[in-house]
């Protein structure tokens, strides 16, 4: 490894441990602040895949996207901050910068989260 630093040998279960992604195709935007906090821009997207780790994301075009930004998924309130791991074509690979909650992939994942449909509770017998 010439060139790296002490760092590079730093273990980390954030970017070691696996998790399991789940395929959602959700409407989302990505957030991006200027340098200097002179601005901020916003761009529209796909979240392709989600793990509370990180996530795969469809996105019209790259030009002038910095690697860290917030992504806000349409219909939720909370912001999760993202590092851009890789970029291929359209298509953008982040980890997040501190897990997501079980809760919040939960409502994420859910089939009546863009639908509004209800979700029906098992009857007793």
């Amino acid at each position: 490894m010439l060139g790296a630093t002490h760092l590079a040998s730093v273990r980390s279960e954030m970017y070691e441990r696996k998790w399991e992604r789940f395929y959602v195709r959700r409407p989302a935007r990505i957030m991006a602040v200027s340098p200097g906090l002179s601005g901020i821009t916003m761009r529209s997207c796909e979240v392709v895949d989600i793990s509370q780790g990180g996530a795969a994301m469809e996105i019209t075009t790259t030009i002038g996207l910095s690697a860290h930004y917030y992504l806000q998924i349409l219909g939720l309130a909370d912001r999760i901050g993202c590092a851009e791991v890789y970029r291929n074509g359209n298509r953008v690979g982040v980890k997040f910068i501190s897990i997501i909650p079980e809760a919040l992939l939960h409502t994420i994942v859910r089939a009546d989260f863009m639908m509004g449909e209800k979700i029906e509770k098992p009857k007793r017998r």
